[in-house]
Formats: structure tokens, C-alpha cells, sequence
């Protein structure tokens, strides 16, 4: 039975995406007429972008527009538009959905995040009070193999997937989803959990280990080598081969240059403009300190990103909660709206229905759960129990979507109800700050603060990523790591000097892409996740496996 599932998702999702160049042709007449504002806030279909169109509107929609280019930009731009458009259509293509659009990427991600909730008997739930066990050590073996401990390898993911999008993206869900959008979002981040933990163990189980202590683990390792145990090596090669060459992309676009684009933009503004025309001064500060911290490898950087991510997820999550509470009296009201909207979509287009996939779409796009980005980092964690660290990954979405998200949707909520009009035409993280100002005038400047350690904790997580791409494709050679590590510090500089928006539309695009190749993996290898889950519990209950602590 689980085969055939497996053989009739594969089929449904490949006639979709197959079928998508010949309904590519829309009417773009109502997107023309549509303000900046109104074509910004609906940024996931006008441009099609995915990541990305969440997070614009860290500046004000009339100053997206683009002066004419000249040089090596324009030249550049003009030749990679069309491949960008393309890639775009074919990755975020919607399909007519009960009167709304439904991107079929969203609903891939979301279709394994149900199944492998089931499947796996709801281990987001049976699994969270021994994810926090692990991560506070209480397992934890010195003698394991691998280079960081369960919290280093947590810290280290959450800290490429909490971000400027968990600020201004939420702000997005909310203007275009309603209220409702919140309740959605959580159910996601919830199924999400599940995902994230099938990934991260295959990742451990099917890890490279050499002799001098470092690993390699991965979607491109265990689509290789899952797919090999089951006589296809050829199909596995060419998919572990597609994953690593998205992922390694990905990590010099959205990883890389978006991030520091925005770190840059975001000291500008709170600087007053101080900075026009120093991007290239910036750039070079930023790359020089991401360098110092990649060029000693995982070690490095989980040794800064469990300092970071503790730091401002508690930073940002006190100032939200304090704002939250300043406005206790309206608390009610805005839950009250968040389930409500849920299951009426009031003012929403596609209604109920268009508030669930707004509130899907942001937590898709926020906690990556099925893009098996994060399962490169937990690889890395010691440990000779794979179910562990897929144990310890269920926190992930829990923190970046359940949690964080969801707080910053609070924020909104409660200064809604106090005040309908409180944000004006701001929208993304404009409306997010705006919800804080009320509270808080001084504000925009720790929020600039917060938003720039959040994009130099995603590019120091994003480099290992990339890194462990390239060295699946090129060989794990210490000069040949160095070479990539220069090259991505050079993006980084890149990124905050020149646009090249269709470079990180492809980027962007190819992030979602191997999502494919990943959810179809995890379908053929959840029996396995499922015997390795069965065993350590069973192992646990039995006194087999002690604690340490």
C-alpha cells in the first residue's frame, strides 16, 4: 500500500508539473493596473518568486523600483531574465484552486508533511519532551562520531531558517491571508516537524565519516545512497548530483547575496542614507567577518551560531512579548480573529481556503521543512543513533514558525484590534515595526539591529550548506573548500554593491526545485526512518540506551 501511495503521489505531481508550459499564458492586465503597494503585497504571484517576495518590503514599495541599469549589471540582467522567468514559472506554478491559486510546490511540501505525520505516528508529539532531553545533553555520548553536540547542530539549523522573513514575511500573511493566516501557519510549522525529523535522520544514517573526525551528510548522500539499496544508483547518483548542484546555487543567492543586500539596506535606512554609496565598504566588512568564521568550518561556526541564535531569538521574542502585553486588553479580540479568519476568511480572496494556503505558504517558506537544507547541518552532530538528531530537529519548526512566527503575529494582531489604521500603507517589515513603534518610537533601530543578525546568522549556516555541496561534486580537498569559501565570502561583498535580480530569482527558485528530489527520497526511505525510529525507542524503554547526565 505504501508503494502504490508513493507511485500515485509521484504521478499526480509530475502531471501537474509537466502540464505547467501550456498554461503558462495569463491575463497580466489586472497585475498592470495593480498600485506598488497592491503589486507588492502580492508579491508570491506578481513577480513569481517564492522566498524572496515574501521578504521585499524591507524598504518602501515605491522605492522597489529600479533605476535603469547600465554596465556589467544590465548586461547580466538582460541575459538572465528569460531563464529566471522560466525557471520561476515552472517551480512556483499555481493551479485553480475552489476560486483561489495554489502553488504546486507548497502543496508537494505540504502532502509529505501530512504523511509523514501519520506515518510516523505523530512523532512530533511523542518526540518533544525527548528532543529537549537531547539537546540539553542528557544522551549525549563523548565517544560518538561527529563534529558538534545536538544543541550546536540545532543552533546551527535554526539559525539559516530563523530570519527577516520570520519579521516582514509574517506581515505579508497576515495583509494578504487575514488573521486567519496565523492558524494555519501553526498547523504547518506542526507538520512540518515531522518532515524535518524523516530528513535529518537520514541525513546522520547515511553521512560520510572519515578518518580524521569530519562528516559529510545530506539529501545528495542519502538520495545516493538510499536509491542504491534499492537498484537504482544510476537514478540515485543523477538525484543526489541535481540536489547538490540546487543547494550549492542557493547558497551563494538567497544564502549569500539576498542576505547581505538586505543587512546593507537595513543599516542604511536606520542610518539615515549615511551609507549611499558605501555598499562596497559594507560589503567588504561583512564578507571579512563571515570569512573569519567559515574558514574554521562547522566547528566555527556552531561555536557563533549557538551564541546568535539564542541570543536574538530571546532579543526579539522579549521586546514582542512586551509589546503583546502592553496591549493585554485586546489579546482576545486578536485570538478570537486568528481562528476565526481561520475557518471564515473573512475578506479574503478564495476565503477560508485562500487564508489556510497564504498561511501554508509562509511556513513552508519559513521553516524550509522538505527542502533538506537543515539535514546538512544536524549531520554534522555526534551521535551513532541517526533517531536522535531527527528527534532533536522536530524543534526547528517549532521554534522558527510555531514560535517566533507566530509571536510576531501577535504583535500585528493585538495592534490591529487596538488601532485598525496603525500601520497606514506599510506593509512587511515597515508594518511589523510599525506594530512595535506604537509601543516602542525607538524601535526600528534594534529591530535593523535583530534584522541584520538574522541575515549574518543565515549566511554563515547557508556557507556550510553550499560548501557541502560543492564538496559533493568536486571532492572534500582542503585547497578546493578554501576556493569556495573565498568565493562565497566574494559573493557576499557582491551583494551588497550590484542587483542582480534574476540571478537570485534563479537562486531562489532552485531552492524550492530540490524539494522534489528530496520529498520523492524521503517517500522511498520513511520505511526506514520508521525501523530506526521503532528500534531506539524500543531501546529506550528497554534500559539499553542510558542517559549521561
Amino acid at each position: 500500500m505504501y508503494a502504490k501511495l508513493t507511485r500515485i503521489l509521484i504521478a499526480a505531481f509530475s502531471i501537474v508539473v509537466f502540464s505547467a508550459p501550456t498554461v503558462f499564458a495569463q491575463d497580466t492586465s489586472q497585475q498592470e493596473s495593480l498600485s506598488p503597494t497592491q503589486a507588492w503585497i502580492q508579491g508570491i504571484e506578481n513577480p513569481n518568486l517564492g522566498y524572496r517576495s515574501w521578504i521585499h518590503g524591507i524598504v518602501p514599495p515605491e522605492s522597489i523600483s529600479i533605476e535603469k541599469q547600465t554596465g556589467i549589471d544590465a548586461t547580466i540582467n538582460a541575459a538572465t531574465a528569460p531563464v529566471a522567468e522560466f525557471i520561476g514559472k515552472v517551480v512556483f506554478f499555481k493551479i485553480p484552486f475552489f476560486g483561489t491559486d495554489l502553488p504546486v510546490v507548497v502543496l508537494w511540501l505540504v502532502i509529505g508533511a501530512v504523511f509523514f505525520t501519520v506515518y510516523m505516528g505523530f512523532i512530533n508529539l511523542r518526540g518533544f519532551k525527548h528532543a529537549i532531553e537531547l539537546v540539553r545533553g542528557d544522551y549525549a555520548d563523548p565517544k560518538s562520531k561527529g563534529e558538534v553536540s545536538h544543541f550546536q547542530a540545532l543552533a546551527t539549523a535554526v539559525s539559516g531558517t530563523v530570519g527577516i522573513g520570520n519579521i516582514g514575511g509574517v506581515a505579508v500573511a497576515v495583509t494578504v491571508g487575514g488573521a486567519g493566516a496565523t492558524f494555519w501557519l501553526i498547523v504547518a510549522g506542526f507538520l512540518g516537524m515531522s518532515t524535518k525529523f524523516v530528513e535529518c535522520t537520514l541525513g546522520v544514517k547515511y553521512r560520510n565519516e572519515f578518518d580524521d573526525g569530519h562528516v559529510s551528510g545530506g539529501p545528495m548522500y542519502y538520495l545516493r545512497q538510499g536509491f542504491a539499496e534499492r537498484n537504482m544508483e544510476g537514478f540515485g547518483k543523477f538525484m543526489g548530483s541535481f540536489y547538490a548542484i540546487g543547494i550549492f546555487i542557493g547558497a551563494l543567492g538567497i544564502g549569500n547575496m539576498f542576505q547581505s543586500n538586505q543587512a546593507y539596506v537595513q543599516l542604511n535606512n536606520v542610518s539615515g542614507g549615511a551609507l549611499d554609496g558605501l555598499g562596497w565598504l559594507v560589503g567588504l566588512i561583512m564578507a571579512a567577518v563571515v570569512f573569519i568564521v567559515i574558514i574554521g568550518g562547522i566547528k566555527s561556526i556552531a561555536r557563533v551560531t549557538e551564541k546568535i541564535v539564542p541570543f536574538m531569538a530571546v532579543f526579539y521574542c522579549v521586546f514582542a512579548i512586551i509589546v503583546i502585553l502592553m496591549n493585554a486588553n485586546t489579546i482576545p479580540q486578536a485570538i478570537a480573529n486568528i481562528f476565526s479568519g481561520a475557518f471564515t476568511g473573512e475578506g479574503v480572496t478564495g476565503g477560508a481556503l485562500g487564508a489556510m494556503i497564504i498561511g501554508f505558504q509562509r511556513a513552508v517558506f519559513s521553516n524550509e521543512a522538505g527542502i533538506g537544507s537543515a539535514s546538512i547541518a544536524h549531520s554534522a552532530v555526534r551521535t551513532n543513533e541517526p533517531v536522535t538528531e531527527g528527534i532533536v530537529s522536530l524543534l526547528e519548526p517549532f521554534i522558527d514558525t510555531i514560535v517566533i512566527c507566530t509571536i510576531t503575529a501577535l504583535v500585528i494582531g493585538t495592534a490591529q484590534v487596538a488601532d485598525p489604521n496603525f500601520a497606514g500603507d506599510a506593509v512587511g517589515v515597515a508594518m511589523t515595526s510599525a506594530a512595535f513603534e506604537r509601543e516602542f518610537t525607538w524601535f526600528p533601530i534594534p529591530l535593523a539591529f535583530a534584522a541584520v543578525l538574522f541575515a549574518f546568522s543565515t549566511m554563515v549556516s547557508w556557507s556550510y550548506y553550499g560548501l557541502k555541496g560543492w564538496t559533493y561534486l568536486f571532492g572534500e580537498g582542503v585547497n578546493g573548500q578554501n576556493i569556495y569559501k573565498l568565493l562565497f565570502c566574494a559573493f557576499v561583498a557582491l551583494g551588497c554593491v550590484v542587483q542582480l535580480g534574476p540571478i537570485l530569482d534563479i537562486s531562489d527558485a532552485l531552492v524550492f526545485l530540490i524539494c522534489v528530489p528530496n520529498i520523492l527520497g524521503l517517500y522511498f526511505l520513511a520505511p526506514v526512518v520508521k525501523r530506526e525510529m521503532d528500534s531506539y525507542f524500543a531501546r529506550i524503554q528497554s534500559g539499553e540506551i542510558k542517559k549521561f547526565k
